[in-house]
């Protein structure tokens, strides 16, 4: 719609409120009728009246008639006219008895009946004209006494219209004339819902609301696709009166976000026109995605307060600081627009809702311009940057690096360095690159922990100095690390940066992957936890291949994996003449896997029956997982690849004994399972708080045991709180949703959830993808092996999965559109990196 247009029906309604509230200023009157019969022969189909019947002489009835007469030019814009009918004496009709006159008044449409009033209902012009629009929108406007009344017409609006529910402490008030009187005007457009009920105010609102005041809240319920997801509610800020409701409906009928591609001077909204200010987030190309996602998050907390509209970078040349990710046009006349540098979209919210904070972030920004001047002066010091990983390099850039347990390789050194000990793990990295010096970091712990240790020999290569070395070494991305082993393809580490996991695959890689035994009985050893010195620290799970001399072709592919997931698994190979009599002790027969758990106590067979080299790298990994493993970060990402729901108990510290035997036996009890029974700690793991609110509006109690199913569908449902966590509750509750039985307490946004820059998809640097293969300079670069797929392993699909990252991301860092990190000055930070770090 227009804005002149906008303008006018704005003025329309104005225009309608005043006819409505001042009587004496309109033409209209009571008309007058000499007698019923004259009356009642003059009524026309279609057309309304409102009629009491008085004796012609009544001194009782005056306070009644100024009130009736005041209300006629109201109702007159109703297509409603107001009837005095005088009765004589005589007449003790129906209407003209005792019993009715002057007691009531009677509403008509043609010669049918409506309704009737008790006159004391009728107490001024705003319970008369309430009263009567009330009955004549009897079947449009519904009125609802209980919650169940309001979800049931929710339920069948979802989808397909919005709801308009207003709550009145009592009819015939001001406030129930403003709701009947918008809903003459809209209830073509909008579901209007009205109740009197204070409980169902309280049951509608989280806070606890004044029912001393009437309310109204617009939901929704259009953008409600699923029957469980629930239609958002915004409630009107003002007082109820016609023209605020006009001004509400006006504001939620606008588009939630405007994309605009011209001067902000000239952009003109109905916010604008309604005297609410209008916030610009800055957006280019390269951040779209993230930045309309930031963008429609403000606008739904902002929704009635303020107007949100995307405006890129790319195409308007907006003479501002670079680094400006948002913009605030107010409606008054002559004010210049501000141009900002918030943090996150709380910044934003207290923005509008503070007019104070504008001039003080302006203040803040300055101040901080001038010191950031002075460092760049003093120091020659890198910017702090948006990013956080780039932040905190840059707070700790003048902190020393313990780096003397780490040899500095260059051009001329490099090949000769690689024979100086059995194995040789070289750091490629670029000095001027945040993650690369937060990875550096980790480094120096690993040199510092792994110092002495025999036959391994830990470097860096600095990518900015020696740009020719990495170029024919083949690196493509910093920061990458290798393991050089001579006579050898070299291994690429493909995980977490922590020293742990760091230490861990440098440790493993030491040993022969996989590790032939010579015996049964180092077979045997091996599987009990017997392994060789350089492993006695770690406890990982012992994998044992098994293989007999016709088996051949499994055995090649075998080896291949180990070589692969070297560094990353502990694998063992047996295939010796007594290979059967082994295998056959586990209720297998060769090829065949055997599992070592928990230091060799329990060891599990398991038949191979697909001899490829991929299926054997997809197989081993999805073994090797937990059967009831409790979620992390660093972990997320490999239980996400199976692409299955979760079956997950959310715990504020350590699960105790009898709920872990019980989700034990359930993730057993099953050889085919169909979920990931699974747990999470949030004393370990608080990102799970933000998931939880994700999931609920407040955090439950806990513990809470939930089915999320992120790959079909997003419905998270809720194990009942009243029962006990054991195996035949929770499979007696599965059935139920397998039936379809069970209401999901929340359905989760379909929206694709991506990094803001191709740059920070840090889960797809990570273990994902098999472990790349690189070649000795002058051989052939190695071609990356296929990604794994997920884990439909137990089906047999060996169709290329999906990354996993992007909903796990979006979860993980709580609700949607928090930071404005995908703004353009993001990628001016990056412009200002280019500074060499002094210690390098």
């Amino acid at each position: 719609m227009s804005a002149q247009k906008d303008r006018w029906v704005c003025s329309l309604v104005f225009l309608l409120f005043c006819a409505s509230s001042i009587p004496e200023c309109g033409s209209a009157s009571l008309q007058q009728e000499p007698s019923p019969q004259h009356y009642f022969s003059g009524l026309e189909a279609g057309k309304t009246s409102l009629a009491f019947f008085t004796p012609s002489v009544s001194p009782g009835a005056q306070p009644f008639l100024e009130q009736i007469e005041s209300s006629a030019e109201a109702l007159q814009d109703y297509g409603v006219s107001v009837v005095k009918v005088n009765c004589p004496k005589e007449d003790v009709s129906r209407y003209c008895g005792k019993e009715n006159a002057l007691r009531k008044a009677f509403l008509f449409r043609g010669n049918l009946l409506i309704r009737e009033f008790p006159t004391d209902a009728l107490f001024d012009v705003n319970s008369i004209v309430a009263n009567v629009l009330f009955a004549l929108l009897f079947n449009e406007v519904k009125y609802v006494e209980t919650l169940a009344d309001l979800e049931n017409i929710e339920n069948v609006l979802k989808g397909k219209s919005n709801m308009v529910f207003a709550y009145v402490p009592a009819t015939g008030t001001a406030e129930h004339r403003a709701v009947m009187e918008a809903a003459f005007v809209y209830g073509t457009i909008h579901q209007f819902v009205l109740t009197t009920e204070a409980a169902l105010l309280k049951a509608t609102s989280h806070d606890d609301p004044d029912v001393s005041s009437a309310w109204l809240l617009f939901c929704h319920c259009q953008q409600a696709t699923e029957p469980a997801q629930p239609c958002r509610r915004t409630a009107l800020a003002q007082p109820l009166t016609l023209l605020s409701i006009h001004r509400h409906l006006k504001l939620m009928g606008a588009p939630l976000v405007t994309e605009v591609a011209e001067d902000p001077e000239k952009i003109s909204t109905v916010h604008l026109q309604l005297g609410l200010p209008l916030v610009f987030i800055l957006s280019q190309k390269e951040t779209y995605e993230a930045d309309r996602r930031t963008a429609e998050f403000v606008a739904w907390q902002l929704l009635g307060k303020a107007g949100v509209a995307l405006l890129s970078r790319d195409l308007v040349d907006l003479n501002v600081l670079h680094r400006s990710n948002v913009a605030l046009k107010t409606p008054d006349e002559g004010m210049p627009i501000q141009y900002l540098v918030l943090e996150d979209t709380d910044e934003v919210i207290t923005l509008v809702e503070d007019k104070n904070k504008v001039k003080q972030i302006q203040e803040d920004e300055q101040e901080e311009e001038e010191e950031e001047d002075e460092d760049e002066k003093e120091n020659n010091n890198q910017d702090i940057q948006d990013d956080q990983v780039v932040e905190a390099v840059s707070r700790d850039k003048k902190r020393e690096l313990p780096l003397e347990h780490i040899l500095v390789l260059t051009e001329e050194n490099f090949h000769s360095s690689l024979s100086k000990a059995a194995r040789t793990v070289v750091l490629f990295y670029a000095s001027w690159e945040a993650v690369s010096l937060a990875v550096l970091r980790s480094y120096s712990e690993v040199a510092s922990l792994l110092k002495g240790t025999p036959g391994v020999l830990l470097s860096r290569v600095n990518c900015w100095d020696w740009p020719g070395l990495c170029s024919l070494e083949n690196v493509t991305q910093f920061p990458t690390m290798r393991i050089y082993k001579e006579g050898q393809q070299s291994v690429t580490y493909g995980g977490m940066w922590g020293t742990k996991e760091l230490s861990s695959f440098i440790l493993l890689s030491q040993v022969s992957c996989p590790l032939k035994l010579a015996t049964m009985d180092e077979a045997e050893g091996y599987l009990r936890g017997e392994f060789p010195p350089e492993l006695s620290s770690h406890h990982h799970t012992s994998l044992l291949g098994v293989f007999s001399t016709a088996t051949s072709e499994a055995r090649e592919a075998f080896e291949e994996a180990g070589n692969i997931l070297s560094g990353h698994i502990r694998m063992g190979m047996y295939f010796e003449d007594d290979a059967l009599s082994l295998s056959q002790k586990y209720s297998v027969s060769p090829p065949a896997l055997l599992l070592a758990r928990s230091g060799g106590r329990s060891v599990e067979g398991i038949a191979l029956s697909k001899h490829s080299v991929q299926d054997m790298v997809q197989m081993i990994r999805y073994q090797l997982l937990d059967i009831f493993p409790e979620i992390t970060v660093s972990n997320l990402p490999q239980y996400l690849q199976l692409r299955k729901p979760f079956l997950i108990l959310f715990s504020a510290g350590d699960i105790s004994q009898m709920e872990n035997e019980e989700m034990l036996k359930l993730a057993k009890g099953r050889t085919q399972q169909t979920f990931v029974a699974c747990w999470l700690n949030l004393k370990k793991t608080p990102v799970g708080h933000g998931i939880l609110r994700t999931y609920f509006s407040t955090t439950p109690s806990l513990p809470v045991l939930l089915w999320v199913n992120l790959h079909a569908g997003g419905q998270v449902f809720k194990f009942p709180s009243e029962q006990s966590i054991t195996e035949m509750n929770i499979l007696s509750w599965l059935e139920k949703l397998q039936a379809g039985l069970e209401i999901p307490s929340s359905t989760l946004s379909e929206e694709d959830w991506k990094p803001p820059l191709p740059a920070y998809d840090f889960l797809q640097m990570m273990e994902p993808s098999v472990p790349e293969l690189s070649p000795h300079p002058g051989d052939t670069p190695a071609q990356h092996p296929p990604q794994s797929p997920g884990g439909d392993t137990a089906r047999g699909d060996t169709a290329t999965r999906e990354e996993p990252s992007q909903e796990s991301t979006a979860e993980e860092v709580g609700s949607p559109g928090r930071g404005l990190r995908g703004t353009a000055p993001r990628l001016a930070a990056r412009d200002k990196q280019g500074k060499r770090h002094s210690e390098l």
